[in-house]
């Protein structure tokens, strides 16, 4: 069988080996309509060999269906807010970027303290983000951390790292690769499409509200969804993303 491989002399361990992890959690809800993931045929330490990926152009009714698909895996649950694929005791990575699943009873300080805070003062480090902007991240954070945005909606399994390059579309419908796979919230993964720019984003999103209607004022929540891959990104891409990190901290702000 032909392969795609995947190769990192400085891997760090556990790398694609939690990459592997990662597509066989969210794999495992593809049998009850979920969303499709890129097949794995072996990890080790510096290496994975996947399925390969024949793209074609994106067309509206794929995208209408990997919303519906993606609803799906959502609903299949995680252990926890901040919990890692089930079964998978390793480290776990966003892009290049180590990532904490330590598992939290409350989505506000999850993700206030595991996804946005961490990426966010390595920002400063970089030279990405001010000081000054650190402190609205951090007015932000604690905000989330307090509750502000907690509901009843229950872990979701998030891709976690679902941008438009990790959407690959083929003849079957989409394809999803390297995750940062974790329990999360659902909105999360949706905003990191919009942020990113997925093709026919709305169809995407009309699919996804026939299997899982999106709460009441999700619009308005999307820079708050935002923080964590903007913090990840001015963490590693330069100031632009520290500028709009700032900016969706302070719509956060604003939301209460």
């Amino acid at each position: 069988m032909t392969s795609y491989t995947k190769q990192r002399a400085d891997a760090p361990a556990g790398f694609f080996e939690a990459e592997a992890a990662g597509l066989a959690w969210l794999a495992e809800a593809t049998p009850r309509g979920g969303a499709r993931t890129v097949g794995v045929q072996s990890a080790s330490p510096g290496r994975i060999d996947l399925d390969p990926v024949h793209e074609v152009r994106p067309t509206a009714e794929a995208a209408r269906a990997f919303g519906e698909a993606l609803a799906v895996t959502h609903a299949s649950g995680a252990d926890a807010f901040g919990a890692p694929p089930r079964g998978w005791t390793g480290p776990c990575f966003i892009g290049s970027r180590s990532m904490t699943v330590r598992p939290k009873a409350t989505w506000g300080v999850f993700y206030a303290e595991q996804r946005v805070l961490p990426y966010a003062r390595v920002a400063v480090e970089a030279g990405s983000l001010d000081r000054a902007g650190l402190e609205v991240v951090e007015r932000a954070c604690r905000v989330v951390a307090d509750g502000a945005f907690d509901d009843d909606v229950p872990p979701a399994r998030l891709h976690g790292d679902l941008w438009a390059g990790n959407v690959l579309f083929d003849g079957g419908g989409v394809v999803l690769i390297d995750p940062a796979a974790h329990g999360g919230h659902p909105e999360t993964d949706l905003a990191m499409l919009a942020l990113f720019g997925c093709p026919h984003l709305d169809d995407v999103l009309a699919g996804y509200e026939t299997r899982s209607p999106l709460g009441e004022g999700w619009q308005g929540r999307v820079p708050l969804h935002q923080l964590h891959p903007l913090a990840v990104h001015a963490a590693g891409h330069g100031p632009s993303y520290g500028v709009a990190l700032v900016r969706a901290a302070e719509a956060t702000l604003r939301l209460v």
